[in-house]
């Protein structure tokens, strides 16, 4: 019986939720950032957007500020939303770029506390090694 190395062998049951939490971030994302440009799109969501600008004290030009905003946003946005995919297809397949992409998006999440749970679990030995990582 020839023993093939842990990252090789498929880890069975205690992994088969990983990939689809990433996969239920990166559609919240999405979610968000088609909200978000709804009320880009509509001329009264932008009004309102530029209106909170003025309330919270930016007068001398809310329109390229809310231009200055609204790209800086979409990044972030985007940037989730690619992060969350990256780690859904990378942990499916059990690629170490997957667990690394993984750990970052739950080093994120850490910061609202929700990732601390996932965070622990990905830093664990065993599903380091899962993934090919030392």
């Amino acid at each position: 019986m020839v023993s093939r190395p842990l990252a090789e062998t498929p880890p069975g049951n205690r992994l088969r939720w990983l990939p689809w939490l990433f996969a239920a971030g990166a559609v919240l994302w999405l979610v968000q950032l088609t909200q978000f440009a709804a009320i880009l799109a509509a001329p009264a969501g932008r009004e309102q957007l530029q209106q909170t600008l003025v309330n919270a004290g930016f007068t001398s030009n809310p329109a390229q500020m809310l231009v200055v905003e609204s790209v800086i946003i979409v990044f972030f946005e985007l940037c989730a939303v690619a992060l969350h995919a990256a780690a859904y297809y990378g942990l499916r397949r059990f690629r170490p770029w997957g667990w690394i992409a993984a750990t970052i998006v739950a080093a994120a999440w850490s910061v609202i506390l929700l990732g601390i749970p996932v965070l622990v679990f990905l830093l664990r030995r065993r599903t380091r090694r899962a993934y090919g990582i030392p």
